[in-house]
């Protein structure tokens, strides 16, 4: 195997998905320390040593203790390097969640062991099915008050519709939680807290071990004995291959919080997942050992340094090894192009690099040439990756700047902020960009939105609730543009731009949506808008 194959064969890139609270980005953060990555959990640059999650970088995000943008960060554990997407849990940055999701090879589930399968799982596991990714479920807390374990795991099937099989099981939770016997070894790892040190210290056993008694106690011996028969002869099959196409979920037990079970879950998931996965380009398929560069843009993020006020373009590599200052074609722009000031992230420490290998995740400084879903390949390549889809918003208001001359900053921040695919924005076409209608997907973006562009461009805003709740992408027989005055229109539907002057059309209700279809016959209406039309 040449240096090149090793490179790509040793990587995994995986997003950790989860309902808001579930414990995500603590287990995120355990991943890091096993890395070597950070020496405390909640490791951050702050003041008066106040300390926030790692992949939490917006003042926003520490403020309000909940992530509201994907991070990524990179490490090296046991000869892997780990690209890790932490996603925000909460419904009303899903859309984030989901583009997130095209650049990772496999996903971690975590659920609350309190809690359950919650709405917000639902909604992001029905996204992995979609792309038949790898989903690892990690059911968390256990150090708490917990559900019984086989009722977690019908819930899981019955929800869900996949099969699980749990990896390890649980001896007992809260206050008892003494480990997790591990089915494969069929030993018993016993935990013992460590505070806030790199990981637990742990302790193997045999199950008929005679000591075992005094280590967990009688009851939860009896317990753990009477449990693990009933698993050997209910549970599914381990099968490779049905984990790989998302049939089957390995299942772990632990917590974050006390890192009890984090290491065995890690050690694990690096054996069953596979190096980067290939991807569509249309009719072909890239695949990762191509030699040829190839990649995406699967996220834009302004301001994450304030002092440069930088845009970054996140990348995945899908094919070949990137190499500084070499050339390489945008197949949107259809020019060439040097990428400036390539660098991988640790959430917003930042660290210049001169290569990457296919699996990895890139940033690189975009002068404002790059959008979502853009492919970017080696000089005398023109595939395109299948486009990220844009979703249509829910929720809708008209937003102005208080102060009419900072009308440039307002502009500039609404447009920036669009381009990362955070907000949508719109405008009644012909009358400029004076007020601006923002669609969104949940109404806490609007709460990022003000609070954006107060702090990043010092900019106010005045917003004002509209009555739409549908919006759909329209398409004339000609393809050419359509007039207001040739529409048959209720009162609650109107005509709008996107800014790169798509029309669209904003429904207060789904039966104004049908209305306007039956009376419109050369339109076409799209419920998705791709990333560039």
């Amino acid at each position: 195997m040449s240096q090149y194959e090793a490179e790509i064969n040793r990587r995994r890139t995986f997003a950790i998905i989860s309902h808001p609270d579930a414990g995500k980005t603590t287990l995120t953060e355990k991943f890091l320390l096993y890395g070597g990555a950070i020496a405390q959990a909640g490791q951050v640059k702050g003041k008066k040593n106040t300390r926030a999650a790692t992949s939490d970088w917006m003042e926003i995000e520490k403020q309000r203790g909940i992530s509201v943008t994907s991070s990524v960060m990179q490490f090296q554990y046991e000869g892997y390097c780990i690209n890790i997407l932490d996603t925000p849990g909460h419904q009303d940055f899903s859309e984030d969640t989901y583009r997130t999701l095209m650049a990772a090879d496999s996903a971690v589930m975590v659920i609350d062991a309190a809690k359950g399968v919650e709405a917000q799982t639902r909604k992001l596991f029905k996204v992995c099915a979609m792309r038949d990714i790898p989903i690892f479920t990690f059911i968390n807390k256990m150090d708490r008050e917990a559900r019984d374990s086989f009722e977690l795991l019908e819930e899981l099937e019955k929800e869900l519709g996949i099969e699980t099989y749990p990896v390890n099981w649980p001896i007992g939770c809260g206050k008892d939680f003494m480990g997790v016997y591990d089915r494969g070894s069929k030993k018993i790892i016993h935990f013992t807290s460590n505070g806030g040190a790199k990981a637990a210290t742990a302790t193997e056993v045999e199950l008929g071990d005679p000591n075992l008694d005094g280590l967990i106690g009688q009851r939860l011996h009896q317990q753990l004995t009477d449990e693990i028969e009933l698993l050997d002869g209910a549970a599914a099959e381990f099968d490779l291959d049905r984990v790989r196409h998302g049939k089957l979920s390995p299942v772990f037990f632990g917590s974050a919080l006390t890192n009890f079970g984090v290491e065995p879950f890690l050690e694990h998931f690096l054996q069953m997942t596979t190096a980067p996965l290939p991807r569509k380009a249309g009719d072909q398929i890239i695949d990762s050992m191509d030699d040829s560069f190839s990649a995406f843009v699967f996220k834009i993020q302004a301001n994450m340094n304030k002092a440069h006020r930088d845009r970054i373009a996140f990348m995945r590599i899908v094919s070949g090894k990137f190499e500084a200052d070499k050339e390489v074609y945008h197949v949107q722009e259809g020019k060439k192009i040097r990428l400036s000031r390539p660098q991988q992230l640790m959430a917003a420490e930042r660290e210049i690099i001169e290569e990457a290998y296919a699996g990895d995740i890139i940033g690189v400084f975009d002068p404002g040439i790059f959008s979502i879903g853009d492919t970017l390949c080696a000089p005398g390549k023109k595939f395109k990756f299948d486009p990220i889809p844009t979703f249509a918003p829910e929720h809708f208001k008209r937003v102005r700047s208080l102060d009419t001359m900072k009308r440039k900053q307002f502009l500039k921040g609404m447009e920036q902020i669009a381009q990362e695919g955070a907000i949508q924005i719109f405008k009644t076409p012909y009358s400029g960009m004076e007020e601006v209608i923002v669609g969104v997907v949940g109404t806490l973006q609007f709460d990022v939105l003000e609070y954006r562009l107060k702090n990043e461009y010092n900019v106010d805003l005045y917003m004002e609730g509209l009555p739409y709740e549908y919006l759909r992408w329209i398409e004339t027989e000609d393809g050419q543009p359509v007039k207001e005055e040739d529409l048959i229109l209720g009162t609650d539907t109107k005509l709008v731009e996107d800014y790169k002057g798509n029309q669209l059309l904003l429904f207060g209700s789904q039966w104004a949506v049908n209305w306007t279809q039956e009376r419109n016959k050369n339109l076409t209406f799209h419920e998705f808008g791709g990333t560039r039309f």
